[in-house]
């Protein structure tokens, strides 16, 4: 199975999530795929995750994260002993999120996004000093991530497979180009590669 969780903001219509779930589709495996709206409490986001993954043995299990969902994934997989997918992951999201405390929008709506100032103690019981087994997770970073340095991504996970982007950006525009790598990563065979 693959969970994927979005970014800060972000939503199951970010056009990663929409690429790689079409994907799974396409290749019959649907049924395996778990893409939520995830709450803006890191803490709901987690149980809501941990929800979804319920039983599902770790060997049969990928968390792919992009962005603040690659925070959760690294958790997730520390916790549940599965492999995680990295995309542009944020590293220390109590730095970057503190400026973003109060009501906004989600990205791919209009909806209203309320980022609380007690959230930033939520994601500080979720940090993961060092990953136990490096093997376990695959990195995708973007030099040219104008959200979070790409640096910080090949520090924080060293020993991990890695796929380091020349360029690109945030939201990494060409993920179409990555999908058959993360599926492989993921133990999905993808007949279109």
């Amino acid at each position: 199975m693959i969970l994927y969780l979005h970014g800060f903001r972000s939503s199951p219509q970010s056009l990663k999530a929409r690429l790689l779930g079409a994907r799974m589709h396409a290749l019959g495996q649907g049924a395996q795929w778990r893409c939520p709206q995830l709450p803006a409490s890191p803490k709901a986001a987690i149980a809501l995750a941990l929800e979804l993954a319920g039983d599902t043995p770790a060997a049969e299990l990928c968390i792919v994260g992009s962005s603040l969902g690659g925070y959760y994934a690294t958790w997730l997989a520390e916790r549940l002993g599965c492999r995680a997918v990295l995309l542009n992951p944020a590293i220390v999201p109590l730095r970057d999120l503190d400026k973003h405390v109060g009501v906004t929008t989600q990205f791919h709506s209009d909806a209203p996004f309320e980022f609380k100032r007690e959230y930033i103690e939520e994601l500080r019981a979720l940090a993961v000093p060092a990953v136990t087994l490096p093997k376990r997770y695959f990195l995708i970073a973007a030099t040219g991530d104008e959200v979070l340095d790409y640096r910080d991504m090949l520090a924080h996970y060293p020993g991990a497979r890695r796929h380091l982007i020349q360029g690109s950006d945030h939201g990494i525009a060409e993920f179409a180009d990555y999908l058959a790598p993360v599926l492989e990563f993921c133990g999905i065979a993808d007949a279109a590669r």
